[in-house]
């Protein structure tokens, strides 16, 4: 959410960072009318709690004199009636500024690239050549169905499209994916290792920015307050909401891993065949909440952390900084990682790098307490290895003519073998 104290200063930045993302900036001035009109009763009904309080002082002098105050009682209480309806007056024109301001994306840091889609990022460097074959390649789903690796149409009998069963050696690679990173972050990086409750609150989905922007892209339980979580970012932030950090207690780094859960409202094509785009996957994922002045190297140390998860695997890959119309709500500023995959003749993303700064922890009431003043922290979450997209760049890669797969010699030692091969 932004700070409603910087519209008020300065709505220009608001309403340019509302231009670059392609949308109106009438929404600024709406919500600067609403917080006028609730500063305006704040201040009549300020006055009105000064005035009872004075005449509660007279009120104690008249009984210290042993004189009846009764009229000055009578008073007090109109004056109560009038204060507790402009409570009430108060707390819904704060309501109702809050809820235009959470609509309002995240201020674009001035290096986002400007751009109307994903056609318009802009790639920052390219490591590795697209894999080149003397034989004509396949994709990931030829290539898994013919070993066996995965089962989407017995998971389309028990769960619908778009979900999968994971099997033989491609569930022992998915495990030594996540002990890789696990192994990377935690010991030679200093996160701390968490696994996450995959349902979470409404409050934790508006407190990271997926409502209400983004309600059809979520899973919602029927009749509960729970919703399934898209990554391990929306679970890990709403941890430390309401609390309040030491300046010495930060930067706080986790390695969360969980299922994750994606309506993917709107996908279609060859996509969707596979376990490429798909309801349900896992990821590891980290998550830094940062002092503010400290965010952005923060977010060049995740995209750095990011990358050499990818280096180790030995997979073509790319860096995008994400462009204006790309980038989404929550983020002041993302980059990509995406891996060549040869059965698809593109690169496509794998991990996504954002910093959100203040815009999540402002909704979630996460702060800073230094010299007396409280602020409000700063958080930045990256993918370190969406699982299934990254067996689907393996299989793609690491193919070979007879069909079989060679291991990343990188994981070799947590999968036990060095070859998938043909059955």
């Amino acid at each position: 959410m932004i700070d409603v104290n910087l519209l008020r200063t300065n709505p220009e930045i608001a309403k340019d960072s509302q231009r670059r993302r392609g949308i109106e900036v009438s929404l600024v001035d709406k919500v600067l009318e609403a917080d006028k009109k609730w500063r305006t009763l704040k201040g009549e009904l300020d006055e009105l709690r000064a005035e009872r309080n004075k005449l509660g002082e007279e009120i104690g002098k008249l009984k210290k004199k042993g004189e009846n105050p009764v009229d000055i009682l009578n008073r007090v209480s109109i004056l109560s009636g009038k204060i507790k309806k402009q409570e009430e007056e108060l707390a819904e024109l704060e309501q109702k500024r809050d809820k235009l301001l959470l609509e309002i994306p995240n201020i674009l840091h001035e290096t986002v690239p400007q751009g109307k889609d994903e056609g318009e990022n802009v790639e920052i460097k390219k490591v590795g050549k697209p894999t080149k074959f003397p034989f004509q390649p396949k994709d990931h789903i030829d290539l898994g169905l013919n070993l066996d690796l995965f089962d989407v149409e017995r998971a389309a009998k028990t769960s619908g499209a778009r979900f999968y069963f994971l099997k033989n050696e491609a569930v022992l690679l998915e495990l030594a994916l996540v002990q890789y990173a696990m192994d990377f972050l935690v010991k030679k990086q200093g996160f701390t290792p968490i696994i996450v409750p995959d349902l979470v609150k409404e409050r934790s989905m508006y407190g990271v920015g997926m409502l209400p922007h983004s309600p059809n892209e979520i899973y919602k339980i029927e009749n509960e307050d729970l919703y399934l979580v898209l990554t391990s970012e929306h679970a890990i932030a709403g941890m430390h909401m309401d609390e309040t950090f030491k300046p010495d207690d930060l930067p706080k780094r986790y390695a969360g891993f969980s299922t994750c859960f994606r309506t993917e409202a709107g996908a279609h094509g060859r996509d969707t065949k596979g376990i490429f785009r798909v309801h349900q996957f896992d990821k590891v994922e980290m998550f830094i909440f940062s002092k503010p002045e400290d965010s952005w190297k923060e977010h060049e140390k995740l995209l750095k952390n990011a990358e050499e998860l990818v280096k180790g695997l030995e997979l073509p890959y790319r860096i995008m900084n994400i462009c204006t119309g790309d980038i989404g709500v929550v983020a002041a500023k993302k980059y990509d990682i995406d891996a060549w995959m040869p059965g698809q003749k593109a690169y496509r993303e794998i991990i996504s790098c954002s910093n959100c700064t203040d815009f999540q922890a402002r909704r979630l009431n996460i702060r800073i307490l230094r010299n007396n003043k409280t602020e409000i922290a700063h958080t930045l979450n990256s993918t370190a290895l969406a699982i299934g997209r990254t067996i689907v760049a393996i299989l793609e890669n690491y193919q070979n003519k007879d069909g079989s797969i060679t291991v990343p010699k990188v994981l070799q030692k947590y999968t036990g073998f060095k070859k998938i091969g043909p059955k």
